[in-house]
C-alpha cells in the first residue's frame, strides 16, 4: 500500500506474535495487569506508554494477550480515558507547532504544506472517530480553540 501524501510505498513494518493465547512463562494475572494499567495512567501515561512500559519493565509482551482487552478498553471501563484520542492529540501538537513556526517564518512553504498535510490527517481522524463515537458529533477542529486545551 502508498504513502499517505507521496507516491512511496510502504516500508516493512514488525509482525505481531502469531500467538492468540497468553505466554505460559507470564507470571501475571489479568486483574494485576488492569491494576499496573490504572495506576500509570492516574500518574498521567498515555495509552502507548502504559504498553511500552509494561513490555519493557514487566516483560508483558500484548495487554491484550493476557486481559482480553486493549489498554484504551481497560481505561475506558475504568473511566481514564482522555477526552480526545492520543493520536488526534499528538497531530493536534504537531499542527500547533507548525502554526507557531510559520508564524516566525512566513516563506517557509514547504512548512505550510505540511500544516496543510497534518490538518487533513487532522480531519480524517475526527471525522473517524466521531463515527465510532470517542468523539462528540459537534466537535470541531478549530486552530485558535484548540491551542488553548492542548497547552
Amino acid at each position: 500500500m502508498a504513502r499517505m501524501h507521496s507516491r512511496d510505498k510502504g516500508r516493512s513494518g514488525s509482525t505481531q506474535p502469531s500467538k492468540k493465547s497468553s505466554p505460559t512463562w507470564l507470571q501475571y494475572k489479568p486483574k494485576e495487569v488492569e491494576l499496573l494499567i490504572v495506576k500509570y495512567a492516574k500518574e498521567g501515561k498515555s495509552p502507548s506508554q502504559i504498553g511500552t512500559y509494561l513490555r519493557d519493565e514487566y516483560g508483558i509482551p500484548d495487554v491484550k494477550l493476557v486481559t482480553g482487552k486493549s489498554v484504551s478498553s481497560v481505561l475506558r471501563d475504568k473511566k481514564l480515558l482522555g477526552d480526545i484520542p492520543e493520536d488526534l492529540m499528538a497531530l493536534i501538537r504537531k499542527a500547533i507547532l507548525l502554526r507557531k513556526h510559520l508564524g516566525v517564518n512566513h516563506k517557509d512553504q514547504p512548512g505550510r504544506r505540511g500544516l496543510r498535510l497534518t490538518e487533513s490527517k487532522i480531519m480524517r481522524l475526527a471525522k473517524y472517530y466521531k463515527g465510532t463515537g470517542r468523539l462528540p458529533a459537534s466537535w470541531k477542529y478549530d486552530p485558535e480553540k484548540v491551542k488553548l486545551t492542548v497547552e
